[in-house]
């Protein structure tokens, strides 16, 4: 592992518990993978909010539309066996569908640009009114005319996933389950996922949480329910690890994968853009891509009644990193973000030298927290309270063991001025100063706040 990425995967893990504490949501699982091989894992808070059990790495969650890409492996496993080709009708292989649906191809499935209804016309399994579609009430559902034509934009659609799970069963002769369990999550190594409830039997199972609002407190949502016919969009239940693990592997450039480097460069490449979002989206088969700082990544995201979790990759450095949490409203796709810009960080900086090495810890005032963090010949003043830690993040020069300047602030920062370092007895640094601005251990700090403006306990 580059020296780099392993002080980044460190500071990951220290940024991630400040997030924690500071958004206080239930739990939260992080994945790390690094040319096929698992480099960061740990687990953060609780599987069960009200009941205080602890959040283990080994907890399943339920990881919703990351089903579309499993979903879209499979069918790319299929094309290369011969059993079908992307631009078949899927008329051709399920009966009773609306002519105009029956006319869009496999690809339009997968690309969500065949202009089908998104959820049908009660989409009550998102609020646990109703349980979600069997066989016959998607094809039902499927009967009735598309949205909008085929091919003429992107149109997200879980009924489309699960009619592409109908084309697997009808091509297969077996239930969707089973086949993509023994052929894709079998060879993929995937010892912790399958594809819709139950879990695997003994596996500890994470529950969900409400939001706070509008009740006032978080609930717990069980999410254990089965999502039937629509499990090839969104019925998958899943760890951190198994996430990054088989992202990984479709990676183009990994050694391993149950899909051949071509199906993977065809999943992977951008079909169609997110016409309306300012996050410059987009999506291929079964894949979401996009950008964050000056990173390229691929992945997906999922969103199901109480858990929220992302996976990205980026191929240009092999790096895979998925987050799972246990909250409607959890921060998965924030703090992934928020891992790629640390990881970028350190890989523009490189590993701190002999000079600055000692120049670390988090450091607190009244208005928060600041890291010290080295990297290369200089340390960073990030902000683990930002999505984005180092973000205009300040960089101090150092000068001696315990002296420098803060070579680069912004302008309304304190550009210029002096650092330094007071220890205490024993030779432990007690204090940092940053200009004129006098910073403390956390516990010094909480005495401070406390005798100041609390009062006696």
């Amino acid at each position: 592992m580059n020296n780099w990425l392993h002080r980044a995967l460190d500071y990951v893990s220290q940024w991630l518990e400040f997030q924690m504490r500071q958004s206080e949501m239930p739990g939260c699982v992080i994945a790390v993978v690094h040319k096929q091989e698992v480099v960061l894992e740990r687990a953060f808070g609780h599987a069960d909010a009200l009941r205080h059990d602890r959040l283990t790495p080994r907890h399943r969650v339920r990881v919703a539309s990351h089903s579309k890409s499993f979903t879209a492996a499979a069918i790319m496993r299929l094309r290369e066996q011969g059993g079908l080709r992307l631009d078949d009708p899927v008329g051709r292989y399920v009966k009773g569908l609306h002519p105009a649906i029956a006319r869009a191809t496999i690809s339009h499935l997968l690309s969500h640009s065949a202009g089908i209804v998104r959820d049908g016309n009660d989409s009550g399994q998102w609020q646990d009114r109703r349980p979600f579609l069997d066989a016959d009430e998607l094809k039902a559902a499927l009967a009735a005319a598309p949205v909008i034509e085929a091919n003429s934009r992107f149109k997200y659609s879980n009924h489309g996933f699960g009619l592409a799970g109908l084309v697997i069963e009808a091509v297969t002769g077996e239930p969707y389950a089973a086949w993509i369990g023994r052929e894709l999550l079998a060879p993929a190594g995937l010892d912790e996922t399958t594809p819709d409830m139950p879990a695997a039997r003994g596996a500890p199972m994470a529950v969900g949480h409400s939001a706070k609002l509008p009740l006032g407190r978080r609930v717990v949502v069980p999410a254990d329910n089965r999502t039937n016919a629509l499990a090839p969009a969104t019925g998958f239940t899943s760890t951190a690890r198994d996430l990054a693990r088989f992202f990984a592997q479709l990676d183009p450039g990994a050694k391993r994968s149950v899909v051949s480097v071509a199906s993977r460069r065809e999943m992977i490449r951008r079909q169609w853009r997110d016409p309306h979002s300012s996050l410059d989206r987009h999506y291929g088969l079964g894949i979401m891509s996009g950008k964050t700082g000056d990173w390229e990544w691929f992945g997906h995201g999922g969103a199901f009644q109480g858990f929220i979790s992302r996976t990205v990759v980026v191929p240009d450095h092999a790096i895979a990193a998925s987050i799972v949490t246990n909250a409607i409203d959890g921060l998965a796709n924030q703090w992934s973000d928020g891992v790629m810009q640390i990881l970028q960080a350190f890989a523009r900086h490189g590993t701190p030298s002999a000079g600055v090495r000692s120049w670390t810890g988090r450091w607190w005032t009244l208005w928060g927290a600041a890291d010290l963090v080295p990297m290369g010949d200089k340390v960073m003043v990030a902000s683990p309270a930002l999505m984005n830690p180092f973000m205009d993040a300040s960089e101090l020069a150092i000068s001696g063991r315990d002296r420098g300047r803060i070579g680069l602030a912004n302008g309304f920062g304190s550009h210029g001025e002096s650092v330094r370092r007071v220890r205490g007895r024993g030779g432990k640094v007690g204090e940092l100063w940053l200009g004129g601005t006098r910073l403390l251990p956390e516990h010094r700090m909480v005495a401070e706040i406390g005798k100041r403006y609390a009062g006696p306990p």
